[in-house]
């Protein structure tokens, strides 16, 4: 199991991509990602087209929690996000930038 740490400053799909570079993961699981955000872009399918995506772009933070894949050395990542008011967004992770907290992403190498 690796554990990749996104800090204060970093943005986790950059960051969680050049440490698997670094450490010549290509393939795997990520199992768990854990942590707390303070802006992202995520995406989900419209329901008439499974083949597109809709990107929204949030700037507010929130609790993080998710899963993913690692193909070819990139990460696919989905996640629920946690906002005021206890509401919930989910999608798939284009981007996601830790201001104030840090994410946590425990993988598996296949």
């Amino acid at each position: 199991m690796i554990l990749v740490s996104v800090q204060p400053g970093q943005e986790v799909m950059a960051t969680i991509t050049a440490e698997l570079a670094r450490l010549g993961v290509a393939n795997g699981a990520v199992v768990s990602l854990i942590g707390g955000i303070d802006a992202c872009v995520i995406s989900n399918m419209p329901a008439d087209d499974a083949t597109k995506d809709i990107l929204t772009a949030y700037e507010q933070p929130f609790e993080l929690t998710g899963t993913g894949e690692i193909k070819d050395g990139k990460p696919h990542l989905h996640v629920v996000l946690g906002k005021e008011g206890d509401g919930a967004l989910a999608g798939h992770l284009h981007e996601a930038h830790v201001r104030t907290f840090f994410v946590n992403a425990y993988v598996l190498p296949l």
